[in-house]
């Protein structure tokens, strides 16, 4: 079975998003392109993760609950998770090592908080779009300790981002995935990084970006009919029973 997916999708929580990027919008766009899949992953924070899935639950869109947090080497890493209170608890360590500082709409944008008929409930004034505390090792450590997968973002990009920023990728970085842009040559990575599973996806900030690199991943026609986060992250994880 071929599963259609993008992994990242940054809703209007993200300041550098168009506020246009509210659930309902984001999982009709998706399933316009025909996605099976998609992750929502704001900066630093899940915080509109439940209202697209409550959105997406209704009209047979599977959503995987996801940030993109920015490591202390200012290093982008997309985490994926089984849950929604997986996701809670990482969101929880990413808020402690952020500092503490306010989000400036009227020079960063608004930091804009969905419920599930996209209504604006709040703005979050903590800044998102910054740097933690924390290093790669730790947060890839964590994201395995809440279950999830750790993703090193958009590689092939010159900045934040692991290559750009370390120069190479550490041997011993206990990583199986990898995502390039939409703009990257994919089939150059897939060549050079054979060791890794290669996941091309949006990094969509406005609707018309959702879906536009048309990847998609292989599990078994058994499971064709039982598609769930769970049997996602079990092939992300290359786990031998997917």
């Amino acid at each position: 079975m071929n599963v259609k997916y993008d992994f990242h999708i940054h809703t209007a929580l993200s300041s550098c998003a168009l506020e246009e990027m509210s659930p309902n919008n984001i999982v009709n766009m998706a399933l316009l392109n025909e996605l099976d899949v998609i992750a929502i992953t704001d900066h630093n924070s899940c915080g509109n993760v439940q209202s697209v899935i409550a959105v997406a639950k209704k009209l047979g869109l599977l959503v995987i609950p996801g940030m993109e947090v920015e490591t202390r080497e200012e290093i982008h890493v997309v985490c994926l998770f089984e849950t929604v209170e997986a996701s809670k608890l990482m969101q929880n360590y990413v808020y402690d090592s952020l500092p503490k500082k306010k989000n400036k709409p009227s020079i960063l944008g608004r930091q804009l908080l969905f419920d599930a008929e996209d209504n604006i409930i709040a703005e979050e004034e903590r800044l998102l779009s910054f740097a933690t505390t924390i290093t790669l090792e730790q947060l890839i450590q964590k994201t395995k300790d809440l279950g999830g997968v750790a993703i090193p973002a958009h590689i092939d990009r010159p900045s934040y981002s692991l290559i750009s920023n370390l120069g190479f990728i550490p041997p011993n970085l206990p990583i199986h995935c990898l995502e390039i842009s939409q703009y990257a040559e994919y089939n150059k990575y897939i060549e050079k990084y054979k060791e890794h599973i290669i996941l091309q996806s949006s990094d969509a900030h406005e609707l018309g970006f959702i879906g536009v690199c048309m990847r998609e991943f292989r599990i078994p026609e058994r499971l064709k009919s039982q598609l769930t986060v769970k049997v996602v992250l079990d092939f992300l994880k290359r786990i031998d029973k997917v």
